[in-house]
C-alpha cells in the first residue's frame, strides 16, 4: 500500500480508494439520482464506518450495508449524523480544511466517470481550478514583508490582493469550494488565516439564507464584509474599507442576468469600482453545478430542499413552478416543491425569480 497518512486515507472516500490503493468496497448498487451520481453515495456512506479494515484490504460484511440518508436541511450527513464534507461543530484551521477538501476534489478527479454527466462535471472542475490557480499566480505575493504584516492581521498576508463575492447560494459555494482547494495546491492556505470576502445583502433577505452564511462565515474561515445596499455602490464602500483588494472572484454563469459575454477574467465596467471580475464557473450548466455539490457530499442552503432554485430576496424569490409536486388544487392545500437538484433545464432555473 503506499505510503499515505491516515488522514488522507480517511479523507478520500471510495471515490479516492483507487488513487490509493486501495480497493474500494463493493456496497451496494442503487439507481442512478438526478444529479448523475450512481453507487458513489453508498460507498460514501460506509467509508466512516469501514476506515478500520482499509489498511487489511478486505471488506467486512457490515460496512457495505451502510445506506446514506436523505439531504436534512441541506446537510448531508451518514447514519450516525457524520457530515461528509465538514463537521460543523469543530471548524477547521484554514490549512487543515483546505487539504480536507483538496483530497475530496482530487478523489473526484481520479475516479472513473460512471455517467457522462460526470465526465463533464469532471472536465468543468479542471478547468475551473486553472482559472483559479491563473488568478492566485496574478494576484498572490509571498513577501517577507507580507509575512510580518500577517501577524498583525489575519486576513493580509498574500491573498490581500483577492476576495471572493459570497451569498451562500449554489454557484458561490461551488466557486469557494474549488477555491479552497486551489489555495492547498498553491500551497497558498498558510499565508492567510481567513478568507477575504464580501456579502451583499438583499433588501429583504430569508432567514435560511443569512443562517447559511454565518455557518460559511465558521466553517469555511471567511472574513465577510456584508454590506445592505445596491451593487455598485457597496463595492464602492467595499473597495474602500479594503483598498488592497485589486480582483473579486464572482459565481456568476453564462444563463445569469448580464453573464452571456463574460469571461473567466473581465474588468468592470465604466461608471463601476475598478476592479477585477473573476468567472472561474461561467461556463457551468445548472445540472453540473448541482451535480457537484451532491456528488462531494457539499452542505447547502435549506432553501434548496423546499424548491427554491434561484436565491433572491423574499419579495421576489418563490419555489420554482417547474418543481411542484403533487395535485393540491384547493387554495387551502399546501403546495409541495421537490429539491433544486432535481431540475435539469438552464432556462427553468429562474421560473421562481419575478426579475
Amino acid at each position: 500500500m503506499p505510503n499515505t497518512s491516515p488522514l488522507t486515507r480517511y479523507l478520500n472516500p471510495a471515490i479516492g480508494f483507487k488513487a490509493a490503493g486501495v480497493r474500494a468496497h463493493a456496497g451496494p448498487q442503487v439507481s442512478p439520482c438526478p444529479s448523475g451520481s450512481t453507487s458513489l453515495d453508498s460507498r460514501q456512506a460506509s467509508s466512516a464506518a469501514c476506515i478500520k479494515c482499509l489498511d487489511k484490504n478486505e471488506r467486512k460484511p457490515s460496512c457495505s450495508d451502510r445506506a446514506m440518508l436523505e439531504p436534512l436541511l441541506g446537510l448531508r450527513s451518514d447514519d450516525h449524523g457524520r457530515t461528509e464534507t465538514l463537521d460543523p461543530n469543530e471548524p477547521l484551521p484554514l490549512p487543515l480544511l483546505c487539504a480536507k477538501i483538496n483530497a475530496r476534489v482530487a478523489a473526484f478527479l481520479a475516479a472513473d466517470a460512471a455517467t457522462e454527466r460526470l465526465r463533464r462535471v469532471q472536465e468543468q472542475t479542471r478547468i475551473s481550478l486553472g482559472v483559479i490557480e491563473e488568478a492566485l499566480d496574478r494576484y498572490s505575493t509571498r513577501t517577507a514583508r507580507d509575512i510580518q504584516r500577517l501577524t498583525a492581521s489575519a486576513t493580509l498576508g498574500s491573498l490581500e490582493q483577492l476576495s471572493l463575492s459570497y451569498n451562500g447560494g449554489k454557484d458561490c459555494l461551488v466557486l469557494l469550494i474549488l477555491f479552497l482547494c486551489a489555495l492547498h495546491r498553491k500551497q497558498l492556505a498558510t499565508y492567510s488565516a481567513r478568507i477575504q470576502s464580501v456579502y451583499i445583502i438583499s433588501a429583504h433577505p430569508f432567514a435560511e439564507v443569512d443562517a447559511f452564511v454565518d455557518r460559511s462565515i465558521r466553517e469555511y474561515g471567511l472574513a465577510l464584509a456584508r454590506y445592505a445596499k445596491p451593487m455598485r455602490e457597496a463595492f464602492e464602500d467595499y473597495l474602500a474599507d479594503v483598498p488592497a483588494v485589486k480582483a473579486i472572484f464572482v459565481g456568476t454563469r453564462r444563463t445569469d442576468p448580464h453573464g452571456a459575454n463574460l469571461t473567466h477574467f473581465d474588468a468592470t465596467d465604466g461608471g463601476w469600482p475598478a476592479f477585477m471580475r473573476i468567472h472561474p464557473v461561467i461556463d457551468w450548466h445548472y445540472v453540473e453545478i448541482w451535480t457537484f455539490i451532491r456528488h462531494l457530499g457539499i452542505p447547502y442552503c435549506s432553501l434548496y430542499d423546499q424548491g427554491y432554485t434561484s436565491l433572491g430576496g423574499t419579495t421576489d424569490t418563490h419555489p420554482n413552478p417547474a418543481l411542484r409536486a403533487g395535485n393540491a388544487v384547493e387554495e387551502s392545500e399546501k403546495v409541495a416543491f421537490r429539491p433544486a437538484y432535481e431540475l435539469v433545464e438552464d432556462e427553468e432555473e429562474r421560473l421562481g425569480r419575478d426579475w
